[in-house]
């Protein structure tokens, strides 16, 4: 596999990719409200939405009518991040219409994703999260051969067809030719517990597949995410769990948020 000439973004210090082997996993849950909770702890945060094809960051933070400044510095066209709950945000969504396909070819996703990088006036920036397009394509690989990254999250839910895939995602940077630290695995959707009754776990997507997996990759566990309905809700009203009264689920990412800090 060919060296790339490495990119560095000016005042960026850590930049921590969060990746999985398929869609539906809840990977783009797990950037946002990482970054959310980064932010909360008094880390200066990015996100970088990296899934071209189908952008859900913007919708997420109920920012999809955003309009990021766009201006010369010098000869160069610089755009400036977006900013909701302390996070600056950058993703294609904010420059397509939201019922808008883009019909590209990989070389031209991987070209649009480093411009949202480089191209982007960051600032400084501790902790920059980037929310990976699902599968190890074009997007994935460019991103890890021209930035410095300080590692990957990957996720998986419990049962074993998404262990499988998010096990081939892993490989991705094992291979020897990338070498990108692997901070551990997130268990999303690990436990459904009705708001109810908030002391009962129903492991409805099986049991411990993310435990396993850690295992077999040589890592940490960095969490378990519990499915419970704030977290769809929040999502789909652009809204932030930590502004709901559910301690369940904004102490599990704030325990995340700990032990990924630890892992850097």
């Amino acid at each position: 596999m060919p060296a790339f000439e490495k990119v560095n973004l000016d005042g960026v210090k850590n930049i921590i990719v969060v990746a999985s082997g398929k869609g539906g996993v809840g990977k783009s849950t797990v950037s946002a409200n990482l970054a959310i909770s980064l932010a909360r702890n008094g880390y200066k945060t990015a996100l970088v939405d990296a899934d071209i094809f189908g952008p859900s960051i913007p919708k997420m933070f109920g920012i999809e009518n955003a309009n990021p400044e766009v201006t010369l510095l010098g000869d160069k066209e610089v755009m400036f991040p977006v900013e909701k709950f302390g996070v600056k945000i950058m993703s294609i969504g904010f420059f397509v219409k939201k019922n808008q396909g883009l019909i590209w070819r990989g070389p031209m996703a991987a070209n649009a994703i480093m411009q949202l990088f480089e191209s982007t006036v960051w600032g400084d920036i501790d902790y920059m999260v980037v929310d990976f397009p699902p599968g190890t394509s074009d997007i994935q690989l460019t991103t890890v051969q021209k930035l410095h990254l300080a590692g990957a999250i990957i996720v998986t839910t419990p049962q074993e067809v998404a262990v499988n895939d998010a096990r081939k995602a892993a490989s991705m940077f094992n291979n020897p030719d990338l070498k990108v630290s692997i901070l551990g695995v997130v268990e999303n959707m690990a436990w459904f517990t009705p708001a109810s009754h908030p002391d009962e776990k129903y492991f409805i997507f099986g049991k411990n597949g993310g435990i396993l997996l850690s295992q077999e990759l040589g890592t940490k566990l960095l969490g378990q995410i519990p499915l419970i309905s704030e977290v769809c809700e929040c999502s789909d009203n652009g809204s932030s769990i930590f502004n709901t009264n559910n301690q369940i689920v904004t102490n599990a990412f704030d325990k995340l948020t700990d032990t990924v800090v630890n892992s850097i």
